[in-house]
């Protein structure tokens, strides 16, 4: 196949031995070469500014943005370009976030290479790649089933406050991060314990913490 009409994939992740690795993955097949990698979100949409590429693989945690929003400012830079996420993230929390800020698919870096492969391959063919735990649960909430747990009621930013703060982070810490006020941060918190029907900060700390844990 010519270099021409291979696809053009970028992967942004910022662990360079997961880059190395997917790239290296990549590279092996005939039909896709890897024309950039970044690891944080400027410069990928500097990259992919430059190359144009067919898909980008993204990771939901950059050490300068959230991937969420990666995801929307490449939606709204580069709409062409398909999106696959590539992340050790609970897909449960985080899949159909993903999807709706704009991704294609949501894949764990913890599946087997080839299943890796064929989810880039299924949304470069214009199609949505997810797990089967992730169709189910969307399709029952659609026929109203099961509710979603309260957490699934956060909005993406109030579920960035919420996991800095079972992290440890204090609030002045989460705002540097955020690229926000501390005030900010603190209606975040407000917002999350309201939806969660917590009584306190306090407790926001607490719920959080636990919740982190048993993601882990």
């Amino acid at each position: 196949m010519s270099v021409e009409a291979m696809r053009k994939v970028v992967i942004v992740d910022d662990h360079p031995i997961v880059r190395q690795g997917l790239a290296q993955l990549i590279s092996q097949e005939s039909d896709l070469q890897v024309v950039g990698e970044a690891d944080d979100a400027r410069t990928a949409i500097e990259v992919l500014e430059r190359v144009a590429p067919d898909a980008v693989i993204v990771d939901l945690m950059l050490k300068d943005s959230s991937g969420i929003d990666l995801i929307k400012d490449i939606k709204a830079k580069s709409p062409e370009a398909r999106i696959l996420v590539v992340s050790m993230h609970d897909e449960a929390v985080y899949a159909e976030r993903a999807l709706r800020a704009g991704a294609h698919g949501y894949i764990m870096k913890q599946e087997a290479t080839n299943a890796v492969l064929n989810a880039l391959r299924k949304v470069l063919a214009d199609d949505v790649y997810v797990s089967e735990e992730v169709v189910s649960r969307m399709l029952r909430r659609m026929v109203g089933g099961r509710p979603g747990d309260g957490i699934e009621r956060l909005s993406d930013r109030e579920l960035e406050v919420f996991q800095a703060l079972g992290q440890g982070l204090s609030v002045s810490e989460i705002a540097d991060k955020l690229k926000v006020s501390p005030k900010t941060v603190d209606t975040y918190r407000a917002h999350i314990k309201e939806k969660l029907g917590l009584a306190s900060a306090t407790d926001v700390l607490r719920v959080a913490v636990s919740w982190l844990e048993r993601k882990s």
